[in-house]
């Protein structure tokens, strides 16, 4: 009788124990399936690259003009603070200076109706 026991628990025992491993390894491979479809939708394979703005108009201290780096796309506005810590908006363009640095366009000086 206690070999009968022994034989049944043993035998329910591993088949538990194949389903539970079965499953789990079901589980990972359908959620590793789904980050590698998933994430090379979303996520881009290159960073943009990084441009440096010249704010058009605004100068340092120095007198030498103001650059901003940003890896941002043309068209973004930006809001910049001045050394006095006035706040100004300017428009990231694709507009090349002589320098090889982009215009950015200062938005103050242009009302808008």
């Amino acid at each position: 009788m206690l070999t009968d026991v022994l034989t049944g628990w043993t035998a329910e025992t591993l088949g538990g124990l194949t389903l539970l491993a079965a499953a789990a390894l079901g589980g990972w491979l359908r959620r590793r399936r789904s980050i590698r479809t998933a994430g090379s939708a979303l996520v881009p394979a290159v960073a943009p690259p990084a441009r440096t703005y010249t704010l058009l108009g605004v100068r340092a201290a120095d007198g030498q003009p103001v650059h901003l780096p940003s890896s941002r796309p043309a068209g973004t506005r930006v809001a910049w603070s001045g050394p006095v810590g006035k706040r100004e908006e300017f428009e990231l363009t694709d507009a090349v200076l002589a320098d090889g640095t982009y215009a950015a366009e200062r938005l103050g000086l242009y009302r808008t109706y």
